[in-house]
């Protein structure tokens, strides 16, 4: 068996492997930034006082939640209902600080993949949630003006109505809603300005999930995203470990595949298009292999089915990868086999395997983890799918069950370099320390 070494910390286990508001409606020329830029992200636990296993914990329940809405979409997707409100995932797990306007306001920022709209909280809100820097007035800024309901970024909103301007209401699968009316607005990212993004000005905004920051910035596919208006092809990002104090980073534009790279560890995979789900990063996941046992899984079961449903996405926003059930078990089982410790069943911690650690220990191994997605083995890191710790005497598999659609969450991305290569339609990991870029 092909195993990879766990070592015990004393707190934890670490893992050893390798002025006055414009009325007017502004028909967009969409902004496109020559250079590109790279922007810090915290995550949204940072500055509190976690143990790594206590974040894994807070992000899976927040990843429930967010499971949750992607299955209200496929449900959506795959139905001819009428709908209230578009379903989105909305909130996620990285924040990003830009600023709005002229003069410019710092604020933060929710990043989410899974979702398109830039929208933030505005003045006057009738009604808004709590947040940690002023709330914009867009009375205050020279470069606000509302979006035309002719734009074609207006037409683009999956619903809309034209009253004082283009107006939008976006639902978030639990109740958690924000609606407003769409305008033009410079973005800062550190010493870039981008004029005329298109973007939600909320001023009725509820429920829970965005409270971490001040509106969200969407980097899905779609025509609203950031990515899009940009008109970057290419962005990538890097998660340092969950337990850093260190900042990610996002690299948007030319900047995205600067970081040196060796073709022998780059692995790249295609893009998926999913047409009742085109804002989504689909990955063509063919396989998983734990030690040296290829996995008996379907040949389907990763696979999207005609209606919409099924297929993997890779998700900046969710914590762990979450595997069709089907899969999933064969992954359990396997890693119970290869593992030589008791299975703890208390379900304590909120994940679906756990081992309990012997008494005193300080190394076990645990088998190494691939997954085979198409054009690409990619061989995780112990401490991207194992987390352990020494006070609890546990170590717990960073996965989890589904149905519907599957999830390569961000614990499984720590320390890549992971670009969205949108003009090439790929996906690529390259291993990167990414408190050093």
């Amino acid at each position: 068996m092909s195993c990879l070494s766990l070592v015990v910390a004393l707190a934890m286990f670490a893992l050893v492997s390798s002025p006055a508001v414009s009325t007017s409606r502004r028909v967009l020329e969409h902004p496109k930034v020559q250079n590109g830029f790279r922007v810090k992200l915290k995550h949204v636990d940072s500055g509190k006082n976690l143990t790594k296993f206590e974040r894994i914990q807070h992000g899976v329940k927040r990843g429930r939640h967010r499971l949750q809405r992607f299955k209200a979409m496929a449900l959506v997707a795959s139905s001819t209902s009428e709908i209230d409100a578009p379903v989105l995932p909305g909130n996620g797990e990285f924040l990003m600080k830009l600023a709005i306007g002229t003069p410019p306001e710092t604020y933060s920022a929710i990043l989410d993949t899974g979702s398109d709209l830039i929208w933030t909280q505005c003045k006057p809100c009738t009604q808004c949630f709590d947040q940690p820097t002023p709330i914009f007035d867009p009375k205050k800024s020279s470069s606000f003006s509302k979006l035309s309901c002719s734009s074609k970024l207006c037409e683009a909103l999956p619903q809309s109505t034209c009253s004082d301007g283009c107006e939008y209401l976006y639902g978030y699968g639990d109740y958690s809603s924000t609606q407003g009316i769409m305008a033009s607005e410079t973005l800062t990212f550190g010493k870039v300005s981008v004029p005329n993004v298109a973007l939600g000005c909320g001023e009725d905004n509820e429920g829970s999930g965005f409270s971490q920051g001040s509106g969200l910035v969407g980097l899905g596919r779609g025509p609203l995203s950031l990515v899009s208006q940009l008109k970057e092809p290419k962005f990538s990002y890097c998660l340092t470990s969950v337990d850093d104090t260190k900042s990610s980073t996002l690299l948007m534009g030319s900047l995205a595949s600067s970081v040196k790279d060796s073709a022998s560890e780059i692995k790249t995979t295609p893009l998926i298009q999913n047409s009742a789900q085109p804002s989504f990063y689909y990955l063509s996941l063919e396989g998983i292999s734990v030690g040296e046992t290829s996995l008996p899984i379907k040949k389907s079961t990763f696979s999207l089915q005609d209606d919409g449903s099924g297929g993997l996405i890779i998700d900046s926003g969710t914590t762990i990868t979450y595997l069709e059930q089907s899969a999933f078990d064969l992954v359990a089982k396997e890693f119970t086999s290869q593992i030589n410790l008791p299975v703890d069943s208390s379900g304590s911690t909120g994940l679906e395997v756990c081992f309990t650690l012997p008494s005193g220990s300080t190394n076990i191994e645990v088998p190494k983890l691939v997954f085979h997605f198409h054009g690409a083995d990619l061989e995780l890191p112990a401490e991207n799918y194992m987390i352990a710790d020494a006070s609890m005497g546990l170590a717990c598999l960073a996965m989890g069950s589904s149905s519907g659609m599957s999830i390569f969450g961000n614990i499984q991305q720590q320390n890549m370099l992971v670009l969205h290569d949108l003009e090439k339609e790929t996906l690529s990991f390259l291993p990167t320390q990414c408190d050093q870029i």
